[in-house]
């Protein structure tokens, strides 16, 4: 595969200070680039922006677009609002915790954590509205084997049914019976 990793995720955002000064207070990552331009160096087109790094850690780099002559910002209204999210991987679900406790004293709303039996989840928004999971891995070797053995067989019966198949409900029935 030539692929080596993803080079950098961009998002817009509404405010590039806003959103450096948000990531670096609640996710400690490092403002590691800022490029601006008037004019859009692929396409052409007159258009000034400010394009913030930040590092995300493993050689991950988040990126966001601010776009000051772009109509406001707004998301895809036929995708539920859960759907689209970014999941960043943590050390622990100690870890995640304090993060879920330091949003929540600042007035932050937190759902979670969630039991997907492979890792536990937090999820809340960035100030530009984009939908953030963090995620601390609970898995084991024999997990992901069940799941490996059931993947095609899922993938077949949901291509012909478009029903979930019950190969892995195993994951969520903590979630599903409390």
């Amino acid at each position: 595969m030539p692929i080596q990793k993803i080079h950098h995720v961009a998002y817009r955002c509404k405010d590039a200070k806003e959103t450096v000064l948000w990531y670096q207070k609640y996710l400690d990552m490092d403002f590691v680039l800022a490029i601006a331009e008037n004019e859009v160096p692929s396409t052409k087109e007159p258009d000034p922006y400010m394009h913030i790094f930040l590092n995300a850690g493993g050689g991950n780099i988040l990126a966001f677009f601010e776009l000051p002559n772009s109509p406001e910002m707004g998301r895809d209204e036929n995708t539920p609002a859960w759907c689209q999210h970014l999941a960043l991987q943590i050390d622990s679900i100690d870890e995640m915790m304090e993060i879920k406790k330091k949003m929540e004293a600042d007035g932050i709303n937190v759902v979670g954590p969630t039991d997907h039996t492979l890792f536990q989840s937090i999820y809340f928004y960035d100030p530009n509205g984009h939908r953030l999971e963090l995620a601390a891995n609970t898995d084991t070797p024999d997990m992901h084997k069940k799941l490996d053995d059931v993947k095609w067989d899922m993938l077949e019966e949901w291509a012909k049914t478009k029903r979930a198949p019950q190969h892995a409900q195993w994951m969520h029935e903590k979630e599903f019976s409390s």
